[in-house]
């Protein structure tokens, strides 16, 4: 790892000690020395520190004073204790209060850039862990979903091209499309995966809260920020960050986004002085940029910055291609899941399906899915398994050529009647007449005519 750009504050109130330190540490990381504990206090709130070098016995303030005081405010600086008292128990209180480690001033010089090191590599450790606190937080166990429609094998494609370039990606749609799973695509296809990927939806954070949890905060910036707290740009360091509903960022908030586009860097809240950031941006919306920024609701500046490669997903109205597949895929998912006797669809419910408008799209389907799999005991999902609001978006569309939408009707009652009918008779046909009390060739007729015929045979084989 490159230390260039870690910061180590040396705090001793001997000058020949600072600059004995400062000497030995110079080559390998930004040193910055004071000569009390006021003084570290007073410059970390202007400077970003990565590891503090704590004399014990200083002049005003002592060192395990500035120590708690470190700790409570800037809990990812690792502290080094360095005095000329050595004795076990003052080593033990150091460690008590939070220090990294405790050295004694006769400290061998290789010994002490081997300490800073893995103080540093620790300091690594603990971002790296809050980073993967923030994804498992935000993940779920999803993965774009691929079908064989043209508009997503186009996608895919795109997403192939441009994944390996650093330049933001605009994701437009409808809510439930998928624009995140699209995102995670991006990021898994980046080169580097194995980096961190923070998603954020805007839209779903309270008010006053977006600014903190963007770009963090200091410790007392404000009523119950009680210690100094990271954003999710920060978190995102070397990964992707992915802003979902970016059309409802707050408009002064818009300015410091721009900013870290534009500068690649960021100023917590509370904070004064300036992070600099490395991460790759993928925002999305439903909302229509183009006309929010000549309503003024959006920057012009920041609309250009954003929409460098613009990827929009269609809705699932308009790839019902793909609804076989994604319906399958779900239902995989969660017979796993919730351990259902369920293994598939029938051709008759599917056509059902595809009448609807979908209007939630493939969240919709999968939340229809999810409900259909944990309440059914059957092996299969049929017409009848279909809640009420399905059935009349077959009737809303309208007769097809030749049918009156009486008829349409009358056939949705009738196939439901007899998929009751074969379900009690166990799927046996000629058991299924019997109980109806029509012929045999009069059921075989309705059930071709219904689309029943291929379902009974499956139902009855299973």
């Amino acid at each position: 790892m490159s230390h260039s750009t870690k910061t180590v504050l040396i705090c001793d109130d001997d000058v020949g000690t600072r600059e004995t330190i400062a000497e030995i540490l110079g080559r390998d990381y930004r040193v910055l020395t004071v000569a009390s504990g006021e003084s570290a206090l007073a410059l970390m709130r202007q400077e970003h520190v990565d590891v503090l070098l704590l004399d014990l016995t200083l002049p005003g303030i002592d060192g395990f004073d500035v120590l708690r005081i470190v700790k409570e405010n800037y809990g990812l600086v690792e502290c080094i204790m360095i005095s000329a008292i050595n004795e076990v128990a003052v080593a033990v209180q150091a460690m008590k209060y939070g220090a990294y480690h405790y050295v004694t001033k006769n400290f061998d010089h290789e010994e002490l850039r081997s300490l800073v090191h893995n103080a540093v590599e620790r300091q690594e450790l603990s971002r790296q862990v809050l980073t993967l606190s923030a994804q498992i937080a935000e993940q779920g166990d999803r993965e774009f979903l691929i079908g064989p429609s043209r508009q997503i094998q186009d996608i895919v494609d795109v997403v192939i091209r441009v994944a390996r370039l650093s330049a933001t990606v605009l994701i437009l749609g409808e809510s439930g499309t998928g624009k995140e799973l699209l995102a995670r695509l991006l990021h898994r296809e980046s080169g580097r995966g194995e980096a961190p990927f923070i998603a954020v939806n805007v839209s779903a954070i309270p008010h006053e809260l977006v600014e903190s949890i963007l770009f963090g905060h200091e410790r007392g910036a404000f009523t119950g920020a009680h210690k100094q707290q990271l954003g999710k740009f920060e978190l995102a360091a070397g990964g992707t960050l992915f802003l979902d509903e970016i059309g409802d960022l707050r408009h002064d908030l818009q300015a410091k986004l721009l900013r870290a586009i534009q500068e690649g860097e960021i100023e917590r809240v509370g904070g004064s002085k300036p992070i600099r950031t490395d991460f790759r941006l993928v925002v999305a919306t439903n909302v229509d940029l183009e006309k929010a920024v000549k309503e003024g609701r959006f920057r012009e500046d920041l609309y250009y910055r954003v929409n460098v490669i613009p990827i929009r997903m269609p809705p699932l109205r308009e790839r019902l291609e793909d609804l076989p597949e994604l319906t399958r895929l779900f239902i995989e998912r969660y017979r796993t899941r919730f351990h259902s006797p369920v293994k598939g669809i029938s051709d008759s419910a599917l056509k059902i399906l595809a009448t609807h408008r979908w209007p939630g799209n493939i969240r919709e389907l999968e939340n229809l899915m999810e409900r259909l799999v944990a309440m059914s005991d059957k092996e299969w999902i049929t017409d009848e398994d279909l809640p009420l609001d399905y059935h009349f978006a077959k009737l809303d569309s309208g007769p097809s050529p030749g049918e009156t939408l009486f008829q349409e009707a009358c056939d949705t009652f009738e196939r439901n009647f007899i998929l009751r009918a074969l379900e009690r008779s166990d799927w046996n046909v000629t058991a299924t007449a019997r109980y109806l009390g029509i012929p045999l060739s009069t059921l075989k007729h309705k059930m071709a005519r219904l689309d029943l015929r291929d379902l009974a045979r499956k139902l009855r084989g299973a």
